[in-house]
């Protein structure tokens, strides 16, 4: 299993010790998010400042940006890591793809996939330097001269991971994707009953098998050096876990355990900002579901149990910071030694 660190990086100028850093520790990729921050600026230095580390976004809004934006956004992050960035793309909801980005929403499985396929005729055009010609339902890209045109570059195969929840995006990723990002906000129970059985049915429609597609997450833990900070990460991993269960497009990871009127309340309280209420809705029965806990030392058995022979990468919803580097390097080789596996 390739381990990788996610990174919210609200100073730019914390970056380039930061993925010196991250290489250093062992980890195999930097994946940066779109909620605060541009997920794009952090991985142009940490390409800058490291040599082997995969360089990728867990993810981008695709629809506030047209294809041929990412499309240049991407080819230019490809060209300048030496062939080590992965897009990973999200629709998002809808509630924020119109009031917060102000664009319009619709049909986004539909509309993703022929993003992704609108990509791909682009990054052709400029590698082969043929006519670019894509006409679809949601974007048409007809013109591409001379004067716009990037041209090829040495590691032309830009990796497209997607993300979601509920099984049309899902099946999409096992249709076309190179890898899936599965929320943080899942559950064993949801990976064996919904996930699992979605993608290898899609794969199997497509013609593929699961060695064509990379699983990954970044998990909820709940860890720490002591207890006291154990204590403090439950809380905050309860807090988190109360925002995405307000999600309603989220609600079939608490279908599968019963929860259902859990997340009707959750998102009640979240339609009114009594944000301070909702986590007292997350019992420690749900945190045992959502979140692995176990001390650090323990943490790399604890994530083998649920995760290895399932995933092919996976991420800690827990902060890498420099300064912490022998615990991170003990937990990667511990994590890595107890799920070896050949990697692809």
């Amino acid at each position: 299993m390739y381990v990788d660190a996610s990174l919210l990086v609200p100073d730019l100028s914390l970056m380039p010790a930061l993925a010196r850093a991250a290489e250093e520790v062992g980890f195999d990729a930097l994946w940066t998010s779109e909620t605060k921050y541009n997920p794009f600026f952090p991985l142009l230095l940490a390409a800058e400042h490291s040599t082997a580390l995969k360089l990728g976004t867990a993810v981008a809004i695709a629809f506030p940006r047209s294809p041929l934006v990412m499309a240049h956004i991407a080819w230019d992050l490809q060209r300048f890591s030496n062939g080590r960035f992965i897009l990973g793309l999200g629709t998002q909801v809808k509630a924020h793809i119109e009031r917060r980005f102000g664009v319009s929403w619709e049909a986004p499985v539909a509309k993703l996939r022929e993003y992704i396929l609108a990509l791909r005729a682009i990054w052709n055009a400029w590698q082969h330097r043929r006519r670019l010609n894509f006409r679809g339902r949601f974007y048409k890209h007809t013109l591409m001269t001379d004067f716009f045109d990037p041209g090829p570059i040495e590691h032309p195969h830009i990796p497209i991971f997607i993300a979601g929840v509920n099984t049309g995006l899902i099946r999409l990723a096992g249709e076309l994707a190179d890898g899936f990002h599965i929320h943080p906000f899942h559950s064993p129970t949801y990976l064996q009953r919904v996930f699992l059985p979605a993608m290898e049915g899609a794969l199997a429609q497509a013609g593929r098998s699961r060695k064509d597609i990379q699983l990954a997450t970044t998990a909820f833990v709940i860890t720490g050096q002591t207890s006291q900070e154990m204590d403090t990460m439950r809380e905050i991993v309860r807090r988190q876990i109360a925002f995405y269960a307000s999600t309603p497009s989220y609600r079939v990871v608490l279908a599968v355990h019963g929860w259902e009127a859990v997340g009707e309340r959750l998102s009640y309280l979240a339609a009114r900002k009594r944000w301070d209420e909702m986590p007292a809705l997350i019992s420690d029965e749900m945190l045992a579901v959502y979140a692995v806990e176990a001390p650090w030392d323990r943490l790399p058995d604890a994530l083998a149990a649920r995760y290895g022979g399932v995933l092919d990468r996976i991420a800690l919803y827990y902060p890498f910071r420099p300064e912490d580097a022998p615990w991170w390097r003990e937990l990667v080789n511990g994590l890595k030694h107890r799920t070896k596996r050949k990697h692809r």
